[in-house]
C-alpha cells in the first residue's frame, strides 16, 4: 500500500513538474489578458536635429504597480493626435506588451514644422532607436497604424529602422505620387479637404487647439477652423494659389498643398516623400508584414498591386496580404457605402492584429506563418434585396490563395463596340464617338475609393443615380444619361463571371484640346427587382488619367490635337462576381468630380490655368484602334463570356 503511494505521489509531482515546464516554456497565448495599464503621458523625445516629439508610453501593471520587466513593444507614429489611439493600449497591454503612441513632427504636441512624411524616415529611426534602449523594451517592436499612420510604417522600414520585427501597415498611404494624391497625373482632391481641414482636424471637439498649432498667428486660429466649414466653395474656385486664402495662415499647409497640386512629373519630390516604397525597395527593412486594404480603400492599388508585389518578390521575411470589401479604415464593417456583404466580411482587428505580434514578437506557435499567403473577400451573389438600413445585399464569401494576382487569371478583353456594346468580340469599322467636355459641368462623383472626403463626397459602393443629397447632382437622373458618358455594357450575362485582379483599360482617344482627362468606371448592373424596381447601377471601380501624361509618370508631353492616342487607365484592384441575368458595363467620361480635379483643357501649367475651355474628346472603336477594358476572369467550369441572346 505504501508502495502504491509513493508511486501515485511520485506520478502527481512528475505530473505538476511538466505542467510548470510547460507554462515556463511556452510563452503566453493572446487569449491570456493578465496585466493593467499605467500611462505616462507626452515623454518629449529628442530627435537627431533638437526637435522633440510628443510620446505617451502605456505598460503593465500588476496589483497596481508597473511591472518591472522587459516587454515587447508596440508602436504607432500618427498626424491624428495619439491622445486618440489610446484605444490600442487596451488591444495590447493587458496581453504583456509597451505600447508607445507619437505625434508626427509638428503635430498636437510634438514641436516642430509638418510636412507630409518628408521627416518620419529619420524622426522613425530615432524613436524606434530610443524605445530599443529603455529598460522595459525586451528588443522587439512590432507597428501598427492606417492611413497614414500605415505611412510612418513604411517610413521606419525605408530608413531601417532597429528593433522593428514585424509590422501591420493597415490600408497604408504610400507611392502617393502615382496613385493616392496625383493619380495617372491628375490630383486626387481628398487631399485638398485634408490640408484644409488641417488633416482632418477642424471638424472634431478640439478643433480651435489643432487650428492654434498649426496657425503662424494664433488670432487667425479661427479663420482656418472656418476655413475648413468650406471646402466645397474653396474647391469649386481653383486653382489655388499662395496668400489668397485664409490657408495662408497656415503656412507649412498651403506650402504643401500648392507644390503637390503644381507638381505633376513624378521626380524626387513624390519618390523622396518619405513612404515611396516601390522606389526604395534596396534599402526598404526586410521584415514580415501583414498587409491590409479592402475593394473600396483610396490605397488599394498600391497595397495590393504595388508594395505586396514588389516585398514579396525582394524580401525574404514573410509578407501577407488580406483584402476585405471595406471602405478605406474600416474592416470592422459589413458594407461599403450602400453595398451590404455577409456579416463575416467584418474583421475582428485587435484578434487579428495580436495574432501576429504574439508570433513575430513573443515566439507563439499560432499557425500565422503557416497560413495562405493571401485572403481575398469575393463580392457577388447576393440575393440583392434591401436590408433594413436600404442597402443592397451584395454578398460574398472570403478565400484564400496562394499569390496575388492569381496565377489562373485570364485576362480577357471586352471591347468598346457601337451602339453602346461591351463585347468579347474583337471590332471591325465601328464608327468613333465625339463628345464634348466642358469643365463647367463635371460629372459628379458618386462613390468610390476615397478618403478623407469630407462633405465632398460619398465612400464606396453607390448606385450611379443622383440623388439630391449627393453634392453637384441637380436632379435624380443616372449618370448614363448624361451626354458626356459614354455607356457600353454586355447584354445579360449567360452565366457568372468572376473577375478578380488588376483591371486595366486600354483607350484609343484623340482631343481637339491640348491635354484633356479620360476617366473610366466600372459598373455592375442588377436587373430590376421587387426592392429595386429600377435595378441598381453600383460602381466596382474607376480611375483617370491626365493626357498629358499619357506616357507615364515622367515628364508631360501635351497633345497633338485630332491624333488618336493609346492611354492606359488602371483601376483600383476588384473581386467580384457578376451574377447571371446582370451587365457588365464601363463608363467612360473625362471627369470625375470632386473625387479628381477638373481639366481645364488649355494645356496651361498644373494649378495655374487662367483659361478653360469645352473639348472636344473622341474615343475609337475600330480594328486598329481597339478600345477595350482587360477583366481578370477567373475561370470555372460554369464560365462562359458569349452574350446572353
Amino acid at each position: 500500500m505504501q508502495s502504491l503511494r509513493y508511486r501515485f505521489v511520485t506520478l502527481f509531482f512528475t505530473f505538476a513538474c511538466l505542467l510548470v515546464l510547460i507554462a515556463v516554456s511556452v510563452p503566453l497565448h493572446a487569449a491570456d489578458a493578465s496585466y493593467g495599464i499605467a500611462e505616462t503621458k507626452n515623454v518629449m523625445i529628442a530627435m537627431r536635429d533638437g526637435v522633440k516629439l510628443a510620446t505617451d508610453i502605456y505598460r503593465p501593471t500588476q496589483n497596481g504597480q508597473v511591472v518591472d520587466s522587459k516587454f515587447p513593444v508596440i508602436l504607432m507614429r500618427t498626424p491624428y493626435n495619439k491622445d486618440d489611439a489610446a484605444q490600442a493600449a487596451n488591444a495590447f497591454v493587458p496581453y504583456g506588451y509597451v505600447v508607445v503612441l507619437q505625434d508626427v513632427r509638428g503635430r498636437y504636441r510634438s514641436e516642430g514644422h509638418w510636412s507630409p512624411l518628408v521627416d518620419d524616415p529619420n524622426d522613425g529611426f530615432d524613436t524606434a532607436q530610443w524605445i530599443g534602449s529603455q529598460p522595459w523594451c525586451d528588443g522587439g517592436i512590432g507597428t501598427i497604424g492606417s492611413s497614414y499612420a500605415g505611412a510612418t510604417q513604411h517610413a521606419l522600414a525605408i530608413a531601417n529602422a532597429p528593433y522593428i520585427k514585424a509590422m501591420i501597415p493597415r490600408n497604408a498611404m504610400s507611392d502617393f505620387g502615382r496613385y493616392g494624391v496625383r493619380h495617372n497625373g491628375a490630383f486626387e482632391l481628398r487631399f485638398f479637404n485634408w490640408v484644409f481641414t488641417l488633416g482632418n482636424a477642424t471638424g472634431t471637439p478640439d478643433a480651435l487647439p489643432a487650428a492654434k498649432r498649426a496657425a503662424s498667428n494664433p488670432e487667425a486660429a479661427q479663420a482656418l477652423v472656418d476655413m475648413g466649414t468650406h471646402v466645397r466653395e474653396y474647391v469649386r474656385s481653383l486653382p489655388l494659389r499662395p496668400g489668397t486664402t485664409p490657408l495662408k495662415f497656415a503656412p507649412d499647409y498651403e506650402a504643401w498643398l500648392i507644390e503637390a497640386m503644381s507638381h505633376g512629373d513624378y521626380d524626387a519630390f513624390w519618390k523622396d516623400a518619405g513612404a515611396s516604397v516601390v522606389d526604395h525597395l534596396a534599402e526598404y527593412k526586410d521584415v514580415p508584414e501583414y498587409h491590409t486594404t479592402g475593394w473600396y480603400d483610396s490605397w488599394g492599388t498600391q497595397v495590393a498591386n504595388l508594395n505586396f508585389v514588389e516585398l514579396r518578390r525582394e524580401k525574404k521575411s514573410l509578407q501577407r496580404l488580406i483584402i476585405g470589401p471595406w471602405i478605406h479604415s474600416s474592416e470592422n464593417l459589413s458594407y461599403a457605402g450602400e453595398a451590404q456583404f455577409t456579416d463575416d466580411a467584418a474583421l475582428d482587428l485587435a484578434a487579428f492584429q495580436l495574432k501576429w505580434f504574439d508570433h513575430w514578437l513573443k515566439g507563439v506557435d499560432n499557425g500565422v506563418d503557416r497560413e495562405p499567403p493571401v485572403r481575398i473577400y469575393v463580392m457577388g451573389g447576393g440575393d440583392a434585396h434591401k436590408t433594413p438600413e436600404g442597402r443592397i445585399f451584395v454578398g460574398g464569401h472570403w478565400r484564400d490563395e496562394q499569390e496575388w494576382p492569381l496565377a489562373r487569371t485570364a485576362p480577357t478583353p471586352y471591347y468598346l463596340r457601337a451602339n453602346g456594346l461591351l463585347s468579347p468580340d474583337k471590332p471591325t469599322e465601328d464608327k468613333p464617338i465625339t463628345y464634348q467636355f466642358d469643365p463647367r459641368n463635371p460629372v459628379p462623383t458618386l462613390g468610390g475609393n476615397v478618403s478623407s472626403q469630407g462633405a465632398l463626397m460619398f465612400q464606396g459602393a453607390a448606385d450611379q443615380r443622383c440623388r439630391l443629397d449627393f453634392w453637384l447632382c441637380p436632379d435624380t437622373k443616372p449618370l448614363s444619361a448624361r451626354n458626356d458618358v459614354l455607356v457600353f455594357e454586355t447584354p445579360p450575362l449567360p452565366n457568372d463571371i468572376e473577375v478578380t485582379g488588376q483591371l486595366i483599360v486600354k483607350l484609343w482617344a484623340s482631343s481637339n484640346a491640348l491635354d484633356t482627362d479620360f476617366t473610366a468606371k466600372l459598373v455592375d448592373v442588377y436587373p430590376p427587382n421587387a426592392d429595386f424596381p429600377a435595378g441598381v447601377d453600383l460602381n466596382i471601380a474607376d480611375s483617370i488619367v491626365r493626357a498629358r501624361y499619357r506616357n507615364g509618370f515622367g515628364n508631360a508631353e501635351l497633345l497633338t490635337p485630332g491624333q488618336p492616342y493609346e492611354f492606359t487607365v488602371e483601376m483600383y484592384p476588384t473581386s467580384l462576381v457578376f451574377k447571371r441575368g446582370h451587365r457588365i458595363r464601363l463608363d467612360i467620361s473625362s471627369s470625375n468630380f470632386p473625387r479628381f480635379d477638373i481639366n481645364p483643357n488649355t494645356g496651361e501649367p498644373l494649378n495655374n490655368n487662367r483659361r478653360s475651355q469645352v473639348a472636344e474628346n473622341t474615343i475609337y472603336l475600330d480594328a486598329k484602334h481597339p478600345s477595350q477594358i482587360i477583366l481578370p476572369v477567373i475561370p470555372s467550369a460554369t464560365t462562359d463570356m458569349s452574350p446572353q441572346k
